[in-house]
């Protein structure tokens, strides 16, 4: 053994070693930027549920909340460890009943920024295939919601069958009614009679009309106010239930410790407010599991009362179980 290798072996020996010779140090790794696929599966009953993260959207919502001040909001952040702008995630469940694959809203496509329109990819990383999807559930159809249905004037769910309130469609798919909406919301307009066109074309389209069972174990119930079609769904197996309740909120930091906060994008502010604090009341009682369009991934928890408001307590982090 040369004397070099002799010093570095009894460096190693007395635990002095410091890893090796400076002319042979490698550069510091570059950042990778990426995180992993952002799905989560949990189980209920019989059901499997997994959520999908479409991505997320940055969005300054100091100017969007209403019903509330910019001074409060930004408030009422700061005791989060927020900022503004802040991120919304933006959510989507799939719901496996063994006979059925659904999917809860379609996300947002990818024609609205690079940090949303990741659904298609996250589900395929999940497991599942688009042409496997047997259903999709729309709980109204703003863009975030709708955009993803169609990819290039196509079906991007070519076996599907797609379901909405006929409220919704009365409102999103008529020219008279874009017409006469205010500018901010044709985006909207134009998102939604696009992605809905290849599915109606099909015949693959079936509007209900309120509180409907759709499937065994799977119920519409009408939550107008932010859509005037707006919707939540109501999962149950074996005694176990899970309401994905679409955007009955938005920004979890400020609307469950204050629910009458309220957003521009509703259409009917006071009815949102309403229709929020009955939910939040009633799931905070029956303790049932929530599944969130824009609650932080994965979306899923429970509420409790606290005081005047709500606290929201986040789904233990557990693998799925057989």
């Amino acid at each position: 053994m040369n004397r070099r290798a002799a010093a570095v072996a009894l460096f190693i020996a007395a635990g002095f070693y410091l890893g090796p010779p400076a002319d042979t140090a490698h550069a510091a790794a570059p950042m990778a930027k990426t995180a992993a696929p952002a799905w989560y599966r949990t189980k209920l009953g019989d059901f499997e549920v997994t959520a999908l993260c479409d991505g997320l959207l940055s969005m300054p919502v100091d100017k969007f909340m209403t019903n509330t001040t910019p001074e409060k909001v930004k408030a009422q952040l700061d005791q989060e460890y927020l900022g503004i702008p802040y991120d919304l995630s933006v959510n989507a469940f799939l719901v496996n009943t063994g006979s059925k694959l659904i999917l809860i809203d379609a996300g947002s496509g990818g024609d609205f920024g690079p940090s949303v329109g990741a659904l298609l990819d996250n589900l395929t990383a999940s497991g599942y295939r688009p042409e496997q999807v047997d259903e999709i559930y729309i709980t109204h159809m703003h863009f975030d919601h709708v955009g993803g249905l169609a990819l290039a004037g196509k079906a991007a769910f070519p076996n599907a069958i797609i379901r909405a309130d006929k409220r919704e469609a009365d409102y999103w798919l008529s020219q008279s009614a874009m017409d006469n909406a205010p500018d901010r919301l044709k985006g909207d307009f134009k998102t939604a009679m696009a992605a809905f066109q290849p599915y109606l074309a099909s015949g693959h389209v079936k509007w209900f009309d309120g509180g409907t069972e759709l499937v065994p174990g799977v119920r519409s119930l009408p939550r107008p106010g932010h859509t005037p079609g707006h919707t939540s769904y109501l999962v149950e197996s074996k005694g176990q239930r899970l309401l994905l309740w679409g955007d009955l909120m938005h920004v979890a930091a400020i609307q469950f410790p204050h629910p009458e906060v309220t957003i521009q994008s509703d259409t009917d502010s006071p009815a949102a407010a309403a229709q929020r604090k009955q939910v939040f009341l009633e799931a905070a009682r029956e303790g049932y599991l929530i599944g969130g369009a824009h609650i932080s991934f994965p979306g899923l928890g429970r509420l409790r009362a606290e005081g005047q408001g709500f606290r929201w307590i986040p789904i233990n982090y557990s693998a799925v179980r057989n």
